[in-house]
């Protein structure tokens, strides 16, 4: 039976391990074509001129089937599970699950050795971009209400020997990111992402900001009639995690990036590579690659939702829409985004 942690954020106690999405759809750009922001490429360059890591980066799928290939039979019955395993009546695999603690009470320091925590801790870094996506990612290595990396989930379904399908799932307060090897084709980061920060959405402090900032810069750059259009006074969908990370079809909410002048796609081609920019090289490529399938960024709408509670001058969630794609950020009182990227069945896959 897979149990849960009882984790302290009261805005979170809606989303539990149970509560699982349902896959359905994706498409855009390659990341090359996007444009790069000034401070993103002052970023990387910063990035660049810092030291070499003392020990060669290795890709995250060869450590995992290094983690996995160190475990003894004992480990395994606490962290692996089948591939294809679901709870109960569940029709989706737990592995696709959006989780705010440890899949169960099995967690990284009741179980790893020191050697494979070190490894899990590579693995986490290996699907970061770099150093500030690592920070990022981790909340300054805080891990929100987990406090610790060893109060967090690392759990592997399937086996990742011998070219077997896998997935390494990685959770925690406010995260549940995962590797799996292109497992799960034609679908972005794996599956399903979940990641938050318990600081206030529009304050410096948290981490995820400087995205918010990139949607702010387009946001002022619309005419009052685009802002009209993009700005919806209720929720299109009750439920912040399943709900409003569905795929589901056109027409989608707010405001079409396709209908927007040249400076605004750039701004909008901006926002994009910042929400992109925390994660490595190959899952930003494959979310592009999804994107530029699907139709393109002009496919991708831009939506700002607002309800009764929320302050003036000021949404509860702002969201990139599309075919098959979904990247639904909560911003007050702090931080809550789900994403789930992919291809839709009805949609060629060459």
């Amino acid at each position: 039976m897979i149990e849960q942690e009882n984790v302290q954020c009261p805005d979170c106690d809606s989303l539990g391990r149970r509560d699982f999405l349902t896959l359905m759809g994706g498409t855009a750009v390659t990341l090359a074509g996007l444009e790069l922001a000034p401070k993103m490429l002052a970023a990387q360059q910063a990035a660049t001129a810092q030291p070499a890591a003392p020990r060669a980066a290795r890709p995250a799928e060869a450590l995992i089937r290094e983690l996995f290939d160190s475990l003894t039979e004992q480990q395994k019955t606490q962290v692996v599970m089948p591939f294809n395993h679901r709870i109960g009546n569940s029709q989706t695999p737990t592995r696709l699950g959006m989780y705010n603690a440890s899949i169960n009470a099995n967690n990284i320091g009741t179980v790893y050795t020191a050697a494979q925590k070190e490894l899990n801790q590579r693995i986490l870094r290996a699907i970061c971009a770099d150093e500030e996506g690592h920070r990022r990612v981790t909340r300054n290595g805080t891990f929100d209400n987990s406090r610790t990396f060893d109060n967090c989930g690392a759990h592997i379904f399937g086996n990742p020997l011998n070219n077997q399908q896998y997935a390494w799932v990685f959770s925690g307060h406010h995260l549940t990111v995962r590797c799996d090897g292109n497992s799960e084709p034609n679908t972005g980061f794996g599956g399903p992402m979940y990641y938050g920060h318990s600081t206030d959405g529009m304050s410096a402090r948290n981490v995820w900001f400087f995205q918010t900032r990139a949607v702010l810069n387009l946001w002022d750059a619309l005419s009052e009639a685009q802002r009209r259009q993009a700005t919806m006074a209720t929720y299109v969908n009750p439920q912040e995690q399943a709900g409003s990370v569905r795929h589901r079809a056109a027409p989608y909410p707010g405001l079409r990036s396709g209908d927007m002048t040249a400076d605004q796609k750039t701004l909008c081609s901006t926002v994009m590579r910042d929400l992109l920019a925390p994660f490595r090289r190959e899952d930003a490529d494959e979310v592009m690659d999804i994107v530029r399938r699907n139709g393109g960024m002009d496919a991708i709408h831009f939506g700002f939702f607002r309800d009764a509670q929320t302050p003036e001058g000021r949404w509860k969630f702002w969201r990139l829409e599309g075919p098959g794609f979904v990247w639904n950020y909560r911003i007050h009182d702090h931080v809550h985004c789900f994403v789930n990227i992919a291809v839709p069945p009805q949609t060629p896959r060459g």
